[in-house]
């Protein structure tokens, strides 16, 4: 699925796991019983089925068709059925396949989804598979799908990556007296910078801070068993938002229930600055072309994020020599290179790709794109996920409402963030 990578990044939940648990009589490890015969070695045969979530369109469904028949040539007798998931409802739909029995040899996961099913025996550990090959892709990646409390494994081939630039409107920068060639290299001058546009009319703060901005400021957030966010480091952070928003950085819709989002702000020229993938640039060109020319990018100043996708294979497969095979053939390099020149804005999960990121936007025909694209790549070695993976939906939702009332004066940044901590982990628990 390539839309909403953000969103995209999401567990199966709680009661997911423990149905899936039921259902297998788990104990929560994982192996494999393949034998390693690779792509092209002559003693692959047979058939398996690949799943993917939401390709299976225009854009894409010839580059699988020719993905599936390169490899169906390289490895007479074998044969690949190529299966779509719509976008919505996949997380139900796996959880109905893994239910039944008939998870996909080969399917595409989220490192959030993988997780789950990894805890219940129902993908392959791929270090017991060829452990060297995995360092083939970005270490960051990798660890996106390796789970310290399920053996230490890893459950899935990075394949497709994405990661955040700065996008700024220079024209509003230039309103502030704000110059793009001292672009802000960390928070404090991030923040020194929303109190100069400020002074000046402009709103360069276009949401609230999360818990990932008090990761990314030295704040511990996650112990590995409960949050820990409600500290002296997290609340001297959150004050400081909560005085630049007083100062007028940020429109006052941020805190409201209809917030669009920073990147629709940013196209409807409410803020100057939104983060966004490389893609962004296609969004300016359908949603408003008339600021292209006013909009240049620079580094994250922060930790870079890792949006990912991912191959894993089904620990019920009958054909696992076949699927593991396949599974690194679609996330070879060449292969993830030619995938990526289709999604245009993301970058291969393989080293060697984002060492040459010229093999993939050569076709780029907006030089924007190209510049985000080169320092999305550059930064592609330090990104990682930057939220804990037990962090749901509804919590991110609570985190949100408590400091939108420390940032509207109604309580303080301590008793926010305390409030916060407390909601966490008791649905943690559950």
């Amino acid at each position: 699925m390539i839309l909403s990578r953000r969103n995209a990044l999401i567990g199966l939940s709680v009661a997911t796991a423990a149905t899936l648990a039921a259902c297998t009589g788990s104990n929560g490890s994982s192996s494999s019983s393949g034998s390693g015969a690779s792509a092209g070695s002559g003693e692959l045969s047979g058939e398996i089925t690949f799943q993917t979530w939401s390709l299976k369109n225009e854009k894409f469904t010839p580059y699988f068709e020719a993905l599936i028949k390169d490899f169906q040539d390289q490895n007479p007798g074998t044969t690949i059925n190529w299966i779509d998931q719509p976008g919505e409802g996949y997380e139900e739909k796996v959880l109905q396949q893994a239910n039944s029995g008939e998870l996909p040899d080969v399917i595409n996961l989220p490192e959030g989804f993988a997780y789950k099913l990894a805890k219940v025996s129902q993908i392959v550990n791929l270090k017991t598979t060829d452990e060297a090959l995995l360092a083939d892709y970005v270490q960051g990646a990798v660890d996106a799908y390796t789970y310290d409390d399920v053996e230490g494994g890893t459950f899935g081939y990075p394949w497709y990556l994405g990661t955040d630039v700065c996008w700024w409107n220079t024209e509003m920068l230039a309103t502030a007296g704000l110059d793009m060639a001292n672009a802000p290299t960390d928070l404090d001058s991030y923040l020194e910078w929303c109190k100069t546009a400020a002074a000046k009319g402009i709103h360069l703060q276009a949401k609230m801070p999360t818990i990932t901005d008090l990761k990314d400021y030295g704040a511990d957030i996650f112990d590995g068993e409960k949050f820990t966010f409600a500290n002296d480091k997290a609340a001297e952070l959150l004050d400081k938002f909560v005085e630049i928003y007083k100062l007028g950085a940020a429109p006052a819709e941020i805190l409201n229930d209809n917030y669009t989002g920073d990147a629709a702000m940013f196209t409807q020229e409410k803020v100057g600055y939104t983060t966004a993938t490389g893609s962004f640039v296609t969004q300016l060109t359908n949603d408003a072309p008339n600021l292209l020319d006013k909009v240049d990018c620079s580094p994250r100043f922060t930790n870079p994020p890792l949006y990912i996708q991912g191959l894993s294979v089904s620990a019920g497969s009958k054909n696992p020599d076949l699927a593991l095979a396949f599974a690194q053939f679609a996330t070879n390099n060449a292969n993830q290179v030619e995938f990526v020149k289709l999604a245009q804005g993301f970058m291969p999960g393989t080293v060697e790709g984002n060492e040459n990121p010229d093999s993939f936007t050569g076709d780029v025909d907006s030089e924007l794109m190209k510049k985000a694209m080169d320092l999305a790549a550059a930064a592609m070695p330090k990104a990682e996920i930057t939220k804990p993976i037990g962090y749901s939906d509804d919590m991110q939702a609570y985190v949100q409402q408590q400091i939108a009332l420390a940032l509207k004066g109604d309580i303080s940044s301590k008793e926010a963030l305390e409030a916060a901590q407390t909601y966490c982990n008791n649905n943690l628990s559950e």
